[in-house]
């Protein structure tokens, strides 16, 4: 059995709950965990199992025991990870498209979650054992950025920044048809889809009790430009590549907002034209750029450029 934490409680006493102060003990460790060690006796207090709930009193000695990571049935993969910045407490990936994030009904391997930990296996048990080091997610057809926790208190630390707002997120996009206006900020509540559970949508506020059955679902978007191409059915079409910032962070929250507007993105099925008018095997939604503060308080931006598919799909129309 390895060698436990040893601590003694300083004068004057603290006057806090032991869990609470074993978290500054051990910053690098939830709350959630070290109750749960307490929980299984492997925190003893003057040699005595203790309760989370016990006052911590000058000159106690503090024993904790941090219990092997549990087994889980996640695999590390030799998966090839494009890796834009990496240091001791986290990394940030250029996610391609058709990768997913995590292992889910249907993903039980191949995910990036696999990737990573056959890059760093240090990240097992971080912030969950099913999405270990994961603070936000993308869609599978989605590309582009996403930030993995290496440690607990930096998976802490980031999950503060994200649920703060404090987190710039931009995407690109490419929507069906001309924007009018071309600039603007959508706010509408986002929910499950009531009849098709799979999808999300925009759910109406009851004009009776003046509240959705949604969340608060905020998206800023700016057109880029504006393309036309002539289709195959001889037909000329016009598409808006936008940026978009997310204010909040719902399932499918750009998708179904481009969609509620009637200019649903390029390439996407589930929310827009079952057949499609330009052929790509994909929808056009690119994780594209990221702002947020590093653990040693340095706010820092991480870009990725659009994938070469998404590329070549733009120049091969006039602007």
């Amino acid at each position: 059995m390895p060698t436990p934490l040893q601590f003694e409680v300083p004068s004057p006493a603290p006057n806090e709950r032991l869990d609470r102060w074993l978290v500054a003990q051990m910053p690098q460790h939830s709350r959630a965990a070290i109750q749960r060690w307490i929980a299984d006796g492997a925190v003893l207090v003057d040699g005595q199992a203790a309760k989370a709930s016990l006052k911590a009193e000058a000159g106690q000695r503090v024993a904790v025991h941090i219990p092997a990571p549990a087994d889980t049935e996640l695999q590390a993969q030799d998966i090839p990870l494009s890796i834009v910045y990496e240091d001791d407490d986290l990394l940030v990936v250029d996610k391609p498209a058709g990768l997913v994030v995590h292992p889910a009904p249907g993903h039980s391997d191949g995910t990036l979650v696999n990737a990573v930990l056959h890059h760093c296996p240090e990240i097992a048990g971080v912030g969950g054992e099913k999405r270990p080091g994961i603070v936000h997610r993308l869609d599978k057809e989605t590309s582009g950025l996403i930030v993995v926790a290496k440690n607990d208190q930096t998976h802490r630390f980031l999950q503060r920044q994200f649920a703060a707002r404090t987190v710039q997120k931009e995407y690109l996009a490419l929507l069906e048809g001309r924007i009018d206006p071309p600039k603007g900020r959508i706010s509408a509540p986002i929910g499950r889809h009531p009849v098709e559970r799979k999808r999300q949508a925009v759910l109406p506020v009851d004009v009776t009790t003046g509240k959705s059955a949604g969340r608060e679902s905020i998206t800023e978007y700016e057109t880029i430009a504006v393309y036309h191409t002539r289709l195959v059915s001889g037909l000329s079409a016009h598409f808006s590549l936008i940026r978009a910032h997310l204010h909040t962070g719902r399932t499918h929250q750009i998708r179904v907002h481009c969609a509620w507007m009637k200019h649903p993105v390029v390439g996407d099925t589930l929310y827009g034209y079952k057949r499609q008018r330009l052929s790509l095997d994909r929808h056009f939604l690119h994780a594209h750029k990221l702002r947020f503060r590093l653990p040693g308080g340095e706010e820092q931006e991480f870009v990725a450029p659009l994938p070469p598919a998404l590329q070549a799909l733009l120049d091969g129309m006039d602007a």
